[in-house]
């Protein structure tokens, strides 16, 4: 009888340093132990991550907050290593260690293909990591998901933020993100 192998995030961190995925054309990421393929992102989900980024260069505070975008995150008491789609940290230099769920004030996927995935493993993910705020930019339903307070492996207050409303991370509120201009066409 054989099973799946599972890694840990420090074994996933040796395959990545000895080039073990380096003739992949994919996009990949840890999630409780398992190598996952990403989806393939289309130009909806390529522009609303870079309206996210924009925005969040712009209001972010410098010196407190650094931006980054599809980067790695190093989770392992969860045996995982996703890449959210844009991430808030403490301001720092991450260059000898991913990010943790201690370094991240807001976490932020953007969805289209993998709304479920989002919506329940990611968000049991990130909140049992501890992270704070967690935000689902949802490209078919056009609105934000806004996941705050976990507690025990799950996020205690959920919203949703529609066209028509504006968003604030916790982080910085006088950054107010305007819902309906996000998922303006033009």
């Amino acid at each position: 009888m054989s099973t799946g192998l599972h890694l840990t995030t420090e074994e996933f961190d040796r395959m990545v340093e000895c080039g073990a995925f380096d003739h992949l054309n994919r996009k990949i990421e840890l999630i409780r132990g398992e190598i996952r393929e990403m989806n393939p992102a289309g130009p909806l989900h390529d522009g609303l991550i870079t309206y996210m980024n924009n925005w969040s260069a712009r209001n972010s505070r410098a010196g407190l907050t650094d931006v980054t975008s599809q980067t790695g995150l190093s989770l392992p008491e969860q045996h995982s290593k996703p890449e959210p789609d844009l991430m808030w940290l403490k301001a720092g230099r991450y260059l000898k260690r991913h990010p943790t769920g201690s370094d991240v004030q807001l976490a932020i996927e953007v969805s289209y293909s993998s709304s479920k995935s989002d919506l329940l493993e990611k968000a049991v993910l990130y909140a049992e990591a501890g992270i704070g705020e967690y935000w689902i930019v949802d490209a078919s339903a056009g609105c934000v998901h806004v996941s705050l307070n976990p507690v025990a492996g799950e996020y205690t207050d959920r919203s949703i933020a529609k066209p028509g409303e504006f968003l604030a991370p916790q982080v910085c509120s006088a950054a107010k993100l305007d819902i309906s201009d996000l998922f303006a066409e033009e």
